[in-house]
């Protein structure tokens, strides 16, 4: 498979190191071999390539910011975008997989839970020999987490939980699920190990976008759970919202991956395709297109780049997240779209990347906060008047 050269109109290599350099060359070289050749097959049939999980560990992809203690690569953010940004060249469901083990399901682990906690679950994690999700959203209450019905009650040595979660990217190969629910009112995060007795996760089937990753339900009836399953350092809304800055953080890299993948099979359509007697990128408003692509590719490496680097320092705005989420995304769809015009008819076949991408970003438009509210998130930030509710 031929090595993707990336995207790169600003020379943003020279602001990155020699190891960020590095991993984001070492995740390019695994998307290219390892995942563009088999994804569209997966994403025809909806089944996600789970193969794949223990190549990734074996690159430290899973759980990467993480101390080596645990397994993991102790990487940078930058680094962590990177390999994001890589992961969803080759596809969205790669990288919410990835996104999700790390961010949602180690994060909160690492950063809630107790010592016991993180030796037993982070090093079989980090190595792909269990697979986690994060049980948040319900069927009715999306974009309000805090509404949950979701219940943990205290009985004895048991805690017992009550309710259903949707929307759960792993859910039904997870081997643990960190859940979130209201004991006496507050929100606690649990760990739900799979097969415990009233917890089930059926896939969810019928889906037009994401079909190579697995989402599904959570489901708890009188689901008893030992007590020191709980998250004892959690509590609050504050809590799942903090996975929520990690996870978006990734996507807002991601996005610029999957942009990259159809600007380029845009670009590269365009310098072959004849009409006219010439190349179609001859004419002025396939050029005008192209510039467009590049125009907020730039833009949102850029905003992902002085992101990362305000994270490592400690310095970033959960409403910075949100902005560089809602912007990377918005434009990514877009750049989707204007590349399945310059492709016409060919745009629709599974021959180029480009309407698999264009579906997949449907969902991750709306997924981990809709653009509408990261745009509230911004609002409020800047006007301090906050148009939630």
């Amino acid at each position: 498979m031929a090595q993707f050269s990336g995207v790169d109109y600003y020379n943003t290599e020279s602001l990155l190191t020699t190891e960020e350099k590095l991993v984001r060359d070492t995740v390019r070289e695994f998307v290219s071999d390892e995942v563009v050749p088999i994804i569209e097959k997966h994403y025809r049939e909806g089944t996600f390539p789970i193969h794949i999980v223990k190549k990734m560990a074996e690159l430290g992809i899973l759980g990467p910011t993480l101390p080596a203690k645990y397994g993991c690569a102790e990487l940078n953010n930058v680094s962590y975008g990177l390999i994001m940004q890589e992961l969803e060249r080759g596809d969205s469901s790669i990288r919410s997989f990835a996104s999700v083990q790390s961010g949602l399901v180690m994060y909160p682990i690492y950063t809630f839970g107790t010592d016991a906690q993180k030796d037993r679950w982070l090093p079989r994690l980090a190595k792909g020999d269990a697979i986690g999700c994060f049980g948040l959203t319900e069927p009715d209450f999306g974009s309000n987490p805090g509404g949950m019905i979701t219940r943990a009650e205290k009985k004895g040595d048991k805690f017992v939980l009550n309710g259903a979660k949707m929307w759960i990217t792993n859910g039904t190969i997870a081997d643990v699920a960190v859940v979130w629910a209201k004991l006496d009112g507050e929100i606690k995060g649990f760990l739900v190990e799979k097969g415990t007795m009233g917890f089930s996760a059926p896939e969810m089937k019928g889906k037009h976008s994401l079909r190579a990753s697995v989402t599904s339900e959570l489901v708890f009836q009188d689901c008893e759970i030992p007590a020191e399953n709980i998250l004892p350092n959690s509590g609050g809304l504050k809590s799942p919202l903090m996975c929520l800055d990690q996870a978006r953080y990734g996507i807002a890299w991601g996005a610029i991956g999957s942009a990259m993948a159809t600007y380029d099979a845009a670009l590269n359509y365009a310098k072959s395709r004849i009409q006219f007697g010439k190349p179609i990128a001859a004419f002025q408003i396939t050029q005008e297109k192209l510039v467009f692509m590049l125009n907020e590719i730039t833009k949102g490496q850029l905003l992902n780049l002085q992101l990362g680097r305000l994270k490592d320092q400690g310095k970033h705005k959960f409403t910075q997240v949100s902005m560089a989420k809602r912007n990377n995304v918005h434009f990514a769809l877009e750049i989707a779209r204007v590349a399945r015009t310059i492709l016409g008819a060919n745009g629709i076949l599974d021959e180029y990347p480009v309407m698999r991408h264009m579906a997949n970003l449907e969902s991750v438009y709306t997924y981990e906060g809709t653009h509408d509210i990261h745009t509230l998130i911004i609002g409020s930030d800047i006007t301090g008047v906050q148009a939630y509710y």
